[in-house]
């Protein structure tokens, strides 16, 4: 087995295939809105671009919402979800001038038989649905490759 792409953790559950894309929930220390201050927001956002660009990722939509994170990413040829997340956590706390982000994540591979788009809808409405806005456009911290 590749140890470079997770296969060595078949056993727990996560695994890091290439091309794999994944729906990834994370969330801050203590619940803590920490992403109300716009400035944090738009400094993780940067980060999480960034770092995608890095590990050779497609960020296919998120939604940074107070307390939590959902990104849909599309894994590259190298690199695993975990140092994804890894790097993306550790420098955005840096940018933010502490620590942010509980520990771990919680991921969902997209299955082939999945409708990747209507994923994304879902990320992008989660802001309407917790009541933030009235449209999904009025909320600044969202983003998808494709008009919903």
């Amino acid at each position: 087995m590749d140890r470079n792409h997770g296969y060595h953790r078949l056993r727990d559950g996560r695994v890091s295939l290439p091309g794999q894309i994944y729906h990834v929930t994370l969330t801050t220390q203590y619940r803590q809105p920490v992403f109300r201050d716009f400035g944090h927001a738009r400094a993780v956002i940067r980060v999480m671009h960034r770092t995608a660009e890095r590990h050779r990722c497609r960020s296919l939509c998120f939604a940074l919402m107070p307390d939590h994170l959902h990104w849909l990413v599309q894994l590259g040829e190298t690199g695993t979800l975990q140092t994804l997340m890894r790097t993306m956590k550790s420098i955005s706390a840096h940018h933010v001038g502490r620590p942010i982000w509980q520990d771990g994540y919680h991921e969902r591979a997209i299955r082939v038989e999945d409708d990747v788009r209507a994923v994304a809808r879902y990320i992008v409405a989660n802001p309407l649905r917790a009541g933030l806005v009235a449209r999904v456009g009025d909320y600044p911290h969202w983003d998808a490759v494709w008009l919903l």
